[in-house]
């Protein structure tokens, strides 16, 4: 079997992205690494593989980042970073929406990306089959595809709704209510099963009448949350899928008259930066968002350097930050 760059990296102590750009002459890098890099090279008889040359040497030089819409505050979050580290590489960024079919997603146009970083897919989602069906190098971040192997970086999703969990089932909570997202993605469906496992495993309930489900928005928590706190026995507290339906649920039970804090518990997930705020102070479930972020980005470059080089997965550790938004009831 042929040395990859992947071999390459590992005997010059460096990233796959760092062997790329070092032989292919891109600044940035130290004469002393490019060096190493090389002799590394040499020693395995290692050669780029002609189909990671043409890719790496398009003109296009541009990396599609499939997303939703910007208003949506936890994606400019991802994508910043996203770009920053791109631009360190030396490609641009195009922001596309998720087409809805293989046949739409085979229509996008040749020549316009060398690769894909896909942010908002579906557990069905027709994307990464059609990519790959067009040999389209491409990247999932934050969620996964059932069914499809590739290059990927999550956060452990279970675990952290199992921690949010035992948080609130710690603080004394036991009408506990949740606001979950789509149960077709797999944040939807992995933070839902970590924390109705997370519950179990303190004997707490959750039953069907305390739980509603929906897009990732602020729209979902704010009317799902306006109809769980006007239940005759309301819940001390709101588990939510995402940080921006817990900023919904957080104006909901304000408009409520309710105080977040004394009357009330939210907490989310992802550690968004508004999530900080001193007007929103959230607690929720943490994991650093800009090292995914870059890391989806050199997993790209990594791949268009190198297409036949195993599959990466990568996993993010999640915590619980604590702030101003839980109470002990």
């Amino acid at each position: 079997m042929p040395f990859t760059s992947h071999d390459v990296a590992k005997i010059a102590g460096v990233s796959q992205s760092t062997v790329s750009r070092a032989l292919r002459g891109m600044p940035g890098i130290s004469p002393e690494t490019v060096e190493r890099v090389r002799e590394a090279a040499r020693s395995l008889s290692y050669v780029p593989s002609e189909a990671g040359r043409s890719l790496s040497t398009r003109q296009a030089r541009s990396i599609g980042v499939f997303t939703e819409d910007l208003t949506n505050p936890f994606y400019p979050a991802l994508v910043e970073p996203v770009r920053k580290r791109l631009e360190e590489h030396g490609f641009r960024t195009i922001l596309l929406t998720e087409p809805d079919s293989v046949e739409s997603a085979d229509s996008l146009p040749h020549g316009v990306v060398d690769g894909a970083i896909i942010a908002t897919a579906h557990l069905g989602s027709p994307l990464p089959p059609g990519l790959r069906a067009r040999n389209v190098p491409f990247v999932l971040v934050n969620r996964t595809v059932d069914g499809v192997d590739c290059d990927r970086v999550t956060v452990d999703n279970v675990a952290g709704a199992e921690f949010a969990a035992g948080f609130l089932a710690d603080l004394g909570h036991r009408e506990i209510a949740a606001i979950f997202g789509p149960s077709d993605t797999s944040t939807g469906r992995d933070r839902e099963l970590g924390f109705r496992r997370g519950l179990s495993r303190h004997a707490v309930s959750l039953p069907e009448s305390r739980v509603r489900r929906g897009p990732f928005t602020y729209q979902t928590g704010y009317q799902a949350a306006t109809t769980l706190l006007q239940r005759r026995r309301r819940p001390t507290a709101l588990f939510c899928g995402n940080d921006v339906i817990a900023l919904g649920a957080l104006n909901a039970a304000r408009a409520l008259g309710l105080d977040v804090g004394a009357d009330l518990t939210v907490v989310g997930f992802d550690d968004i930066p508004m999530a900080s705020w001193e007007l929103v102070d959230l607690t929720t479930v943490h994991y650093d968002l800009t090292t995914m972020a870059r890391t989806a980005a050199d997993m790209m470059v990594d791949r268009i350097g190198d297409p036949a080089a195993p599959f990466r997965h990568v996993t993010l550790d999640p915590g619980m930050v604590t702030r101003g938004s839980h109470h002990r009831p």
